[in-house]
């Protein structure tokens, strides 16, 4: 076993070691600190001293171990360091750095982004409401009656249903119209809003339907709003989305919270396939009840109100055929979308 004199001589070896070579230092750390180097094997040797003497010896070849190791790292870092700061010929730092792959907003984030922009122009603000809705917010107060088909299971994904008593009903919202009922309910006229966020529908999965989807809904309530109004928003809105040049139509329809109702087409031609007629949204003058129902008196305000589904309108701008991939989380399908 190595006595103290010994350690005294290894650490006046290491405290000198010439370490201005990669060889060099090398050579120091296999002579001292690998698994055959000298302050192993004096740590092997502990056990052969007296017992009283094992606890000191210890605790200097330990340290002595830490000085080398210590004066090893330093020197290997000091010499890498160089190494770094050493440029060849070709080097150019003024070069800018490789470009980091960095991430990008989803389609549907960035038409949505779009659409939100283009109502603010108009001058309409944001309402947000929950998802989990009650039966008076989803259906009552938006004039749907008791017997109407987006009531029935198939439809809707109800959290809790109440046979005997259906205001007790808890839903997954199925529009964002609820949001325009709380915000009456909390608001008096004048209001003008939009109201984007998820929406679930009870519907088989395939290219053109998912059991979710989002939606921009948006609504004007003033004094003397009327179906110009509507129509000169509407064809605002589109031509600032999808261009002067675009084709629309405006035709009647039938919502229970609007009348009169109206759908706006746009004609959709992708490539070489044959054009055709695409409905992007639903629209109308707010139905008397629905104003009735949050208090707002409908001889004084009048109001329209429209809503458009966003993952429709991406599929059009995009020349996306199923819209499945807009949920796949496919990188390849993603990373088009810079």
């Amino acid at each position: 076993m190595a006595t103290v004199p010994d350690i005294e001589s290894v650490k006046k070896e290491i405290t000198s070691y010439s370490l201005d070579s990669e060889e060099n230092i090398e050579s120091f750390r296999l002579k001292y600190l690998s698994r055959k180097g000298i302050i192993t094997e004096m740590l092997a040797g502990i056990g052969k001293a007296a017992p009283e003497e094992r606890a000191r010896l210890g605790q200097e070849l330990n340290a002595l171990k830490k000085m080398a190791d210590a004066r090893f790292k330093e020197a290997k870092k000091r010499l890498e360091g160089g190494a770094a700061s050493q440029k060849s010929a070709a080097d150019d730092p003024t070069l800018p750095p490789a470009p980091t792959p960095v991430g990008s907003s989803h389609p549907l984030s960035q038409t949505l982004e779009e659409i939100k922009t283009i109502f603010y122009r108009l001058g309409f603000t944001i309402a947000d409401g929950p998802e989990l809705e009650d039966d008076f917010h989803n259906f009552t107060a938006l004039n749907f009656p008791p017997e109407h088909p987006a009531r029935d299971m198939q439809d809707t994904f109800f959290i809790r249903k109440d046979e005997n008593n259906p205001e007790n009903d808890l839903v997954l919202r199925t529009h964002t119209s609820p949001v325009q009922i709380r915000l009456m309910k909390e608001q008096k006229p004048p209001v003008r809003a939009i109201m984007p966020g998820r929406v679930y529908r009870n519907e088989s999965i395939t290219a053109k339907s998912y059991c979710l989807f989002h939606q921009v809904e948006g609504l004007y309530v003033d004094k003397n709003v009327n179906l110009a109004d509507l129509k000169h928003t509407l064809i605002t809105f589109s031509e600032l989305l999808f261009g002067k040049n675009m084709k629309y139509r405006i035709r009647p329809s039938f919502f229970p919270f609007t009348e009169p109702s109206l759908e706006m087409d746009i004609w959709w031609q992708t490539g070489n396939r044959p054009g055709q007629w695409m409905e992007i949204l639903g629209a109308g003058m707010v139905h008397p009840n629905v104003l009735k129902a949050v208090d707002v008196d409908p001889e004084t305000w009048t109001g329209f109100a429209f809503g458009m589904g966003v993952e429709r309108i991406t599929m059009s701008r995009y020349e996306i055929d199923d819209i499945r991939l807009l949920y796949d989380n496919d990188l390849r399908f993603l990373n088009q979308f810079p």
